[in-house]
C-alpha cells in the first residue's frame, strides 16, 4: 500500500473579507497544482484544506509576498465585518474603513490570549453576528454602540451593550480597555462573557 501523506490546513487572514485579486489568482494556481480544496470560513478567512505537510512551507512562501498573514496563536483577531456602505443601503458607515483603522492600531499587538472574537456591523441589524461576538461594534445614526460578552456555539449568549452612540475615537479606546482587561484576567484561554460579572469589569450595561 502507498504511504499515506499527512495533510494540514492553511488559513489566510483576510481583512474585512476582501480577497485581493492577485491573492485569489495565486491561491487558485496553488489549489489547482496540488489538487487542494479552498474554503471560505465563517470568520471571513480563506482556508486551503488537504495541504501536504511537505509542501506547506513552499505554499506559504508563494503567498507571503502578497502581504497575506496566516492564522496563528497570539495574533490580534481580525473582526468579522458586514459588507457596509456603499454596498448596503442600511449601512451607516464604510465598515472596511473602520476595520482598517482598528487594525492599524492593534495589528502589531502580540501574545494576545485566547479566545475572544470581534465583529463590526454597519447598522443595528448586525449581519456580521455582532450580538453573538465577544467584542462588537454596530454603527447607528448617532454614533457607535459597543457590545461585550456575546458568543455562539452550543450555548449562545447575546452580548451586553456597554457603550451607546460614541465616536470612532472612543470605540478604539473601548476596544483597548477591553483587550487589556481580558489580557490581565485571562491565564490562558477565556471568552469575554466570563468576565462581565467581575467586580472590576470596566463598563456597565447601558
Amino acid at each position: 500500500m502507498p504511504e499515506k501523506t499527512n495533510t494540514v490546513s492553511l488559513v489566510m487572514r483576510i481583512p474585512a473579507g476582501r480577497v485581493p485579486m492577485d491573492v485569489m489568482k495565486e491561491v487558485c494556481r496553488i489549489v489547482e497544482q496540488y489538487n487542494l480544496e479552498m474554503y471560505l470560513t465563517t470568520q471571513q478567512n480563506l482556508r486551503i484544506n488537504n495541504v501536504p505537510e511537505h509542501a506547506l512551507e513552499t505554499i506559504k512562501a508563494r503567498i507571503t509576498p502578497y502581504g497575506i498573514a496566516f492564522k496563528a496563536k497570539g495574533l490580534f483577531p481580525l473582526p468579522r465585518v458586514c459588507v457596509g456602505a456603499p454596498h448596503c443601503k442600511m449601512a451607516k458607515i464604510d465598515t472596511a474603513r473602520l476595520n482598517e483603522n482598528i487594525m492599524n492600531v492593534f495589528a502589531d499587538r502580540t501574545n494576545i490570549k485566547e479566545k475572544f472574537k470581534m465583529a463590526i456591523a454597519g447598522c443595528t441589524f448586525g449581519c456580521s453576528g455582532t450580538k453573538y461576538t465577544d467584542i462588537a461594534i454596530e454603527a447607528t445614526g448617532a454614533g457607535f454602540n459597543v457590545y461585550a460578552g456575546g458568543k455562539g456555539g452550543v450555548s449562545p449568549r447575546v452580548g451586553t451593550r456597554i457603550q451607546k452612540a460614541i465616536t470612532e475615537t472612543e470605540v478604539i479606546k473601548v476596544i483597548e480597555t477591553l483587550v487589556d482587561f481580558h489580557q490581565k484576567k485571562t491565564s490562558k484561554k477565556q471568552r469575554m462573557y466570563k468576565l462581565l460579572d467581575d467586580p472590576s469589569f470596566p463598563y456597565q450595561k447601558v
